[in-house]
Order: structure tokens, then C-alpha cells, then sequence
């Protein structure tokens, strides 16, 4: 069988790349797809609340309030939860997130990502106009819900900073509230409702979708195993079901599973992955949900997808491959009940999920620096599903000597030293 050649391997065909392979394509890079899956957008990408955050200027961050660290230690909130046994291996990553979560240095990991936040929703409308599924974008933005006048009022105080960097927000009464969203029961102090970020009613479906376009443009998606990675002299093999193909540039995507590739090369990265559930069910009745809604006192989110209503969690620490423990869909349950009428599961149990991320809350983007041709762009935290195009378009002026949209050095890898 001879071996196939091609400009640049994608590795990983989830959201971030997938939105990689189509610029590097508009590029003019014979660009190939590598995942082990027949289809794209089976991970992570998957699995989410399916907003385009582009109103998210600020990142989750590890937070400094002593009383709420106290919360989260009881492992008992709806917001986090964290397996005992596996607290030896993410301690070190937990001490570094909380330190790069310090105001200064958080404000600068926003600052860092700003310009690609912005970014975010034009990149996608411009691929979902392209690949002709404007059903999967909805311009309804969310809504977060909050219970109590202090949670409210902090609440406020965010979306006031965030109006500097442009960000729209709508502070909403119990009126409003019941106006917007008919059929949510509950005794809330306010809400505020983001206009301005996307809604993807299937978040999966749209990264097909991306797939489907790279394929029509002439782009290969081959299914391997990343793992087979080797360098060729100046060029990088890969084996995968059609044979071995080689390129002249690798791209590493694969989100959570970066270090199977960047770890046996000799990078030392502190990617860790914050786990999360979801489950969808039939809403009751005529019962509509028109936004997805955070019910942000208590940890979840509710969000109306084409396959049902979604319930999503918070986050879990735990190792990336350890047995599913879905505690927080369980306890989210029969609050999601009361305030929204849903009916049965139409999943037979919860999926669960990795979210890829580094301690200052930013992807890795750019070269590696001792292997040419080899080039990262994964970690991308609770944002893979909004930035994956935006970081594709960066990373593709990057790789063809273009001049970036953004600045380039804060996604640098060196900066773990």
C-alpha cells in the first residue's frame, strides 16, 4: 500500500480541530482530519451547553473567596465536586490554578483572550453560512438565574465590569423574568440575560457539520490513532485504517488527550481536565424552554436542544479515564424538576465528558519549540465549542507566515518554562 502524503495532519476532530483543518484549508494546505472516531465531534465537543460565549470575557477562574473555598472542600455544592482518592495527582495543578487566579493575573488571561471572545461568534457565522445549517445557530443568547439578593447583586457588580469590554447585558425583575421564559417556577431575586452570545441546539451535529464542509472542499478525514505519531525525517507519519500518510506539519487538537502526543516528545505541560455530565429530557407538556437558563445558585444549567432539554453539571475533579461518577446530575435533578416541567430521561444514563485546561485558563497555541513542523492548539478550558474557529484562524495565520489577529505570545507553550 503506498503511503499517502498531505500538507498537514489535524489530530483530534473535535470543534477546535476541525475549525483548524477548514482555515488552514482556505489556506491552501492539503490539509488531513485524524481522529480514532468515524465521525466528528464525538468527545468534548459534544457535550455543552452549546453557547457560543461570546459575552464570556472573563475566564472560570479558581476562586479566592475563603468561605466559598470551605464550600467547595466539603465537596457537597452543586459546582464542584472532586474525587478523594485522585486529590494526590491534581493537587499541584489545583495550587497553580489558584495562584495564576490572583485579580492581576486573571485580568491578564482575559485580556489575552479578548480578542479571540470577540472573535468567536463572527468565525462561526461565517462557517454555518458556508456550510448552510443556519438552524444550528440561534440568536437568543441566556439567561442566569440567581436566588438571593447577594448573588444577584455580585452579579450585577460582573456584568458592570464586563460593559466595559463591550459586553451587553440585561438585568432582569421576576416580570422579565416570567416574560422571557413563561414556564420556570422558583422565587428568584433577578437574572441577567446575555443577548449577544450564539445558541447551538447541537453542538455535535454543527462540528459534523464543519467536517462536512472541510469534505466537500476536497479535505480527507482518515480515522487513526494519533498515539502512532512519529517523526520521518523532516516530515511526520501517522498510521491510520486507509495506511501510513505523511505531512511536513502535525497539528496536535485532540483537547484532553494532547499529552498522549506531547509527553512521550518531552514537553512538560500542566493540562489537567475538569470532567462534566449531562442529560437530556423530554420537557412536560407544551412546555417550552426558549433560552438555556443557568440556575447559578444551584450549579446547573438548562438548555433546549434539538434532542431535549439538556441538563448540564458543574465541574468534576477526577482522573480523565475514571468510571463515570454522575453525583452532581443526580443532586441537579430534582431541582431542575421544580424549575422547569420535565418528563422522562431520553438518555438511558448521563454522558460524561473531559474540558481540557491549563492553569491560567488559556489554550496552548502555536510551535513547538524543539520539534519543526510540529505545532499545539488545545486547552481550551469551558471554550473549546466558542473559540475552535476563532483559535483555527489564529493558529492558520501563524502556521502560512500570515500576520495574526491577535497576539500570538500568551498562548506560547514556553510559557511553562
Amino acid at each position: 500500500m503506498a503511503e499517502l502524503k498531505a500538507d498537514v495532519l489535524v489530530l483530534g476532530a473535535g470543534m477546535v480541530g476541525v475549525g483548524a483543518a477548514l482555515h488552514l484549508q482556505k489556506k491552501g494546505r492539503d490539509t488531513v482530519l485524524i481522529d480514532r472516531h468515524e465521525l466528528a465531534g464525538e468527545e468534548t465537543s459534544y457535550g455543552n451547553g452549546g453557547l457560543i460565549e461570546c459575552a464570556s470575557v472573563f475566564p472560570y477562574m479558581f476562586p479566592r473567596d475563603l468561605r466559598q473555598i470551605l464550600q467547595y472542600a466539603t465537596n457537597r455544592t452543586p459546582q464542584l465536586r472532586y474525587h478523594f482518592a485522585d486529590l494526590p495527582s491534581f493537587l499541584p495543578w489545583l495550587v497553580r490554578y489558584f495562584l495564576a487566579s490572583s485579580p492581576e493575573r486573571a485580568l491578564h488571561s482575559a485580556m489575552a483572550e479578548l480578542p479571540l471572545i470577540q472573535r468567536s461568534l463572527v468565525e462561526h457565522e461565517a462557517l454555518i453560512a458556508e456550510a448552510d445549517v443556519p438552524e444550528l445557530l440561534r440568536r437568543t443568547g441566556w439567561i442566569k438565574l440567581y436566588r438571593s439578593d447577594a448573588t444577584l447583586a455580585k452579579a450585577v457588580k460582573e456584568l458592570e465590569r464586563a460593559r466595559q469590554y463591550g459586553v451587553a447585558g440585561d438585568i432582569l425583575g421576576a416580570s422579565a423574568i416570567a416574560a422571557r421564559e413563561p414556564n420556570l417556577t422558583g422565587d428568584f431575586a433577578g437574572a441577567v440575560h446575555f443577548p449577544d452570545p450564539g445558541f447551538v441546539p447541537d453542538p455535535g451535529g454543527l462540528t459534523k457539520a464543519y467536517a462536512a464542509l472541510f469534505g466537500r472542499k476536497g479535505g480527507r478525514f482518515l480515522v487513526g490513532d494519533a498515539r502512532t505519531l512519529e517523526q520521518s525525517g523532516a516530515r511526520w507519519r501517522v498510521a491510520t485504517q486507509k495506511g501510513s500518510i505523511t505531512a511536513r506539519e502535525v497539528v496536535v487538537a485532540m483537547g484532553p488527550w494532547s499529552d498522549q502526543i506531547f509527553a512521550p516528545l518531552g514537553y512538560t505541560i500542566p493540562l489537567n481536565v475538569k470532567r462534566g455530565y449531562h442529560i437530556h429530557l423530554a420537557p412536560r407538556g407544551n412546555a417550552v424552554l426558549n433560552h438555556p437558563v443557568l440556575d447559578a445558585d444551584q450549579g446547573f444549567l438548562l438548555a433546549p436542544m434539538n434532542r431535549g432539554i439538556r441538563l448540564t453539571t458543574g465541574a468534576e475533579m477526577a482522573r480523565r479515564d475514571a468510571p463515570p461518577t454522575p453525583v452532581q446530575v443526580e443532586r441537579a435533578m430534582p431541582k431542575a424538576h421544580r424549575l422547569f416541567p420535565l418528563g422522562e430521561p431520553v438518555d438511558a444514563r448521563p454522558w460524561k465528558g473531559a474540558r481540557p485546561c491549563l492553569p491560567d485558563m488559556l489554550p496552548v497555541i502555536g510551535k513547538a519549540p524543539r520539534h519543526p513542523g510540529l505545532w499545539f492548539d488545545f486547552g481550551h478550558q469551558h471554550h473549546g465549542l466558542t473559540l475552535g474557529p476563532a483559535t483555527g484562524r489564529l493558529l492558520a495565520e501563524m502556521m502560512t507566515g500570515e500576520t495574526p489577529f491577535a497576539d500570538t505570545s500568551p498562548f506560547a507553550v514556553e510559557r511553562f518554562g
